[in-house]
């Protein structure tokens, strides 16, 4: 059985923090940001550091290589992201980033050669808050999205992925592309209440839910907020809050996982005297049932529909991204199984909420996620935190995991 060395692994875990830290312990590190940059090259220096190749494709990932013994065999891949939500927490993306880092570490340390080389890598734009779809870097990686488009998708100022890239030195040369992989390895936080209630200290996830991200727009007319009356007006606003809550109603009626969250929200003109004549707002749609999914995107639409005949507007109806459930690899489950019982690590199997990485390489390739317990269920904001010792313990089985995969008998 394999230990880290979980003093190093806190230093560097602190270290990372650091990079886009926020006042109240939370990370603000937006992708492709100079906080995104600097931490790249933090990454970049302690890849360096070890005996691994390091290389940088199209669309910023980070890839380094350690060899193994056969070199005709492919590699398994281990890594996460370093990006983050704004004003988010320290733990989301960047500590399966720094597992993965250490488990690296922990194999020199203890001289190990592996048959299948490594690969560790940092995926570029995984929590879509910047730039929309969400794994962006990832899902272009496997084929899910053509580089043209993932180069020109843009933020709230208009300013593109690809300029971005560019300005923080970090549009690579190498083809954005999957080579052939021998398997995938992740480690994230819950993000979810499930292991901190069981009091498990990782989960060995089966599937995630699927998901979509939708973008409506209600157009109606500006007029004064005061001589206006009320059955004359057309109110971008009063439509799109009448439909935003029936939507909300909407999840207990199709199942009982079901979620829906209204997630942005814009007004124009965004004046305090000025009836609104548009309004932009974002709707996120899960279920581990694809039907489901599909279901509501319907079930929404009709009611957005409904509210504008009741108000008089109209609107557009857009669906930034649609992904069905993943089922991850039983080759994976159970190499991270296996592992959490060499360790004496207590453990579930689990259903996720949140996408990741590993969805995107799981069309691929042999995926596989362990989670460790998000306290509270609490993340996406900085109160976001995992007891540091099943933080440990995650990357332990990480670490055994890949020994498994990368030395097969």
């Amino acid at each position: 059985m394999l230990e880290i060395d979980a003093k190093r692994f806190s230093e560097t875990f602190e270290r990372y923090s650091a990079i886009g830290a926020t006042d109240n312990g939370g990370l603000h590190r937006l992708a492709l940001s100079d906080a995104d940059r600097r931490v790249r090259d933090q990454f970049i220096s302690d890849l360096e550091a070890l005996d691994v190749s390091v290389r940088i494709d199209e669309l910023g990932n980070i890839f380094g290589r350690r060899e193994g013994t056969c070199s005709d065999r492919a590699p398994v891949l281990i890594g996460s992201h370093l990006d983050s939500q704004p004003y988010g927490g320290r733990y989301d993306g960047q500590l399966g980033v720094l597992s993965a880092l250490e488990a690296l570490r922990t194999l020199d340390d203890l001289n190990i050669n592996t048959a299948h080389p490594i690969e560790i890598v940092n995926w570029t734009n995984e929590e879509g808050s910047r730039f929309k779809p969400a794994l962006l870097g990832s899902s272009t990686y496997a084929g899910d999205h053509a580089l043209e488009d993932a180069l020109a998708a843009t933020d709230d100022d208009g300013t593109s992925l690809e300029s971005e890239l560019e300005d923080i030195g970090y549009r690579g040369e190498v083809t954005c592309e999957a080579d052939e992989l021998a398997a995938y390895l992740e480690l994230h936080v819950e993000q979810g209440p499930k292991l901190d209630t069981a009091g498990k200290s990782v989960g060995i996830v089966d599937g995630i839910f699927g998901m979509a991200w939708l973008e409506v727009t209600i157009q109606g007319t500006a007029d004064h907020a005061g001589p206006t009356p009320m059955d004359q007006r057309t109110d971008a606003m009063a439509t799109a809050g009448s439909a935003i809550n029936r939507i909300g109603l909407l999840p207990q009626k199709l199942s009982q996982d079901a979620v829906m969250t209204v997630g942005e929200l814009s007004v124009h003109p965004n004046s305090i005297n000025v009836i609104p004549d548009e309004v932009t707002f974002t709707i996120d749609v899960r279920s581990y049932d694809d039907k489901t999914v599909t279901d509501a995107v319907g079930r929404i639409e009709a009611e957005i529909a409904a509210a504008c005949d009741r108000e008089g507007t109209e609107y557009n109806f857009e669906t930034l991204w649609h992904i069905p459930h993943t089922e991850f690899s039983p080759v994976t489950r159970m190499a991270l199984s296996k592992a959490a019982d060499q360790t004496g690590c207590s453990s579930q199997h689990i259903i996720g909420g949140a996408g990741h990485d590993a969805v995107s390489l799981q069309s691929i390739t042999d995926a596989g996620l362990l989670f460790v317990p998000s306290v509270d269920g609490t993340t996406h904001n900085e109160d976001e935190y995992t007891e540091w010792q099943d933080a440990v313990a995650g990357a332990n089985v990480l670490t055994n995991a890949l020994l498994q995969l990368a030395t097969p008998v």
